[in-house]
């Protein structure tokens, strides 16, 4: 059986949108930061213990990388909120575009330095980089829970 749904107006459609504020997002991606240094000084230890201080580090550079990629994922949608919001931003969208991409090729020099001179494992700097999506994936889900509540 189809059941009919009446329209809803503007009103009630603003009401009953996603309902989730930029502090709200602000909060999460905080959050994951975070979470990431926690988890992060974990993993350290366990690689450092198991594979040696190489390892160590290279769990520390990519969770670095990953850090970083959310700080700039943060500023970028606090950017377009504000411009979405207020129709003008407080800083310069061109400027914080050549910031990113600028930190991108950095990122890449960054990777390409840490494992042509840190005789680490691989596996470490992957396992640093994923620990920043298990963060952001984690804030994600605390967010969404509150938010069906």
């Amino acid at each position: 059986m189809i059941h009919h749904q009446e329209p809803t107006t503007s009103d009630d459609a603003a009401n009953t949108s996603t309902g989730l504020t930029d502090a709200d997002l602000r909060g999460a991606m905080l959050g994951s930061l975070r979470l990431l240094a926690g988890l992060a000084m974990i993993v350290t230890a366990l690689f450092s213990w198991k594979r040696g201080w190489q390892s160590g580090a290279l769990v520390l550079i990519g969770a670095g990388i990953s850090g970083a990629s959310l700080w700039e994922w943060l500023r970028l949608i606090t950017l377009f909120n504000e411009s979405m919001d207020h129709g003008k931003t407080r800083r310069p969208m061109g400027l914080t575009l050549v910031g990113f991409f600028l930190r991108v090729g950095l990122t890449i020099a960054v990777l390409y330095v840490s494992l042509k001179y840190l005789d680490g494992s691989a596996f470490a700097l992957a396992i640093g980089l994923g620990l920043g999506i298990v963060s952001l994936t984690i804030q994600a889900l605390r967010l969404l829970n509150r938010w069906t509540r």
